[in-house]
C-alpha cells in the first residue's frame, strides 16, 4: 500500500511541474469588465494570448497581459529542461480565474439631501499554465 501512494505521490509531483501558477490580487477594475478578457485567452497559446492583449484598448488587457508575462517565467523557472516546448507553442492558458476582491463602499451626494452609494469594486485574478500533452500515433 505504501509503494502505491508513493508511486501516485510521484506522478502528482510530475504534474505540478509542469503546470505554472500567477496570482494578481486587488486588482481595481471591476470583475465583470476582467472577465471579458479573460474569456478571450482561456485556452489560447500563450504567445498568441499576448497577441490578443496587446492589441486590446481595455485596461484590465495591460494588466493581464503582465500577468501572463508572470506566469510564463514562473513556467521557465520550473521547466529548464523543457523551453523549446514555450518556442513551440506548446505552452497555453489551462485555466483563468476572475473572482471577486473586496468592494470599498463610497458616498456620491446627490438631489433632495440624499446620498447616493458607489460601490469600487476589485478583483482577484488565477491563471495556471500546462503543456500540450501530444498524442503519438503508432
Amino acid at each position: 500500500m505504501g509503494a502505491r501512494k508513493r508511486e501516485m505521490a510521484e506522478r502528482l509531483k510530475e504534474i505540478k511541474k509542469q503546470t505554472a501558477i500567477a496570482k494578481l490580487n486587488d486588482v481595481p477594475t471591476s470583475p465583470r469588465k476582467m472577465r471579458l478578457m479573460a474569456d478571450a485567452i482561456r485556452g489560447v497559446e500563450v504567445n498568441r494570448a499576448l497577441d490578443i492583449l496587446k492589441y486590446t484598448k481595455r485596461e484590465s488587457a495591460v494588466r493581464l497581459s503582465k500577468l501572463v508575462r508572470s506566469a510564463i517565467a514562473n513556467w521557465e523557472a520550473k521547466n529548464e529542461e523543457s523551453r523549446k516546448e514555450l518556442e513551440n507553442g506548446n505552452v497555453y492558458i489551462k485555466t483563468i480565474m476572475v473572482d471577486e476582491g473586496r468592494t470599498l463602499k463610497r458616498i456620491r451626494p446627490c438631489p433632495q439631501g440624499r446620498a447616493g452609494r458607489i460601490r469600487k469594486r476589485s478583483n482577484h485574478v488565477t491563471i495556471v499554465l500546462d503543456v500540450k500533452s501530444v498524442k503519438e500515433e503508432a
